[in-house]
């Protein structure tokens, strides 16, 4: 069997240098910078922008900011109210905007407009309607193109009937 003695100076420099990585490690978590609420926030965007899937939802309220309103003064807008159906399970969401406010206009939101909205396929309830470089919100209610109606008077060819 080994005879272990503090005397020993490889005992010694384990002992030391176990205590310099603990002490290492336990300063690090101390000292490092933890990311913020907004930048948490900015990143699930990003995240979401990046690997979200899109479906198509419904804008149901708008929240605006209380602020003295001046005639010049366009309104702020702090929570977009969606819904939107995966599966047959319906969603109710809302998101903040107020960090947004240069991507939203407030003029151009109506209440029950269709809108894109980016969900995460394995949390589905994890979704977003806005976000710094891309925009599920729409400004006309047609969420599908119309094709031309056939003019009037004109023959339209038809399939000869056997």
């Amino acid at each position: 069997m080994f005879g272990l003695s503090l005397h020993d100076p490889r005992v010694i420099g384990t002992i030391a240098g176990a205590v310099v990585c603990i002490g290492a490690v336990t300063t690090w978590l101390i000292v490092r910078r933890r990311p913020t609420a907004e930048e948490i926030e900015r990143e699930r965007r990003a995240q979401l922008v990046r690997s979200g899937r899109i479906i198509d939802g419904t804008i149901l309220d708008i929240t605006e900011m209380e602020t003295p309103v001046e005639p010049d003064q366009q309104r702020e807008i702090s929570f977009v109210l969606y819904k939107y159906e995966i599966g047959g399970v319906a969603y109710e969401c809302s998101q903040e905007v107020t960090a947004l406010r240069d991507f939203v206009n407030p003029a151009e939101l109506r209440l029950s407009f269709p809108c894109s909205v980016r969900y995460d396929i394995h949390r589905p309830e994890n979704s977003i309607v806005i976000a710094e470089n891309w925009s599920g919100l729409r400004t006309t209610a047609d969420s599908v193109p119309r094709r031309p109606s056939p003019q009037r008077g004109k023959p339209q060819a038809s399939a000869p009937v056997p």
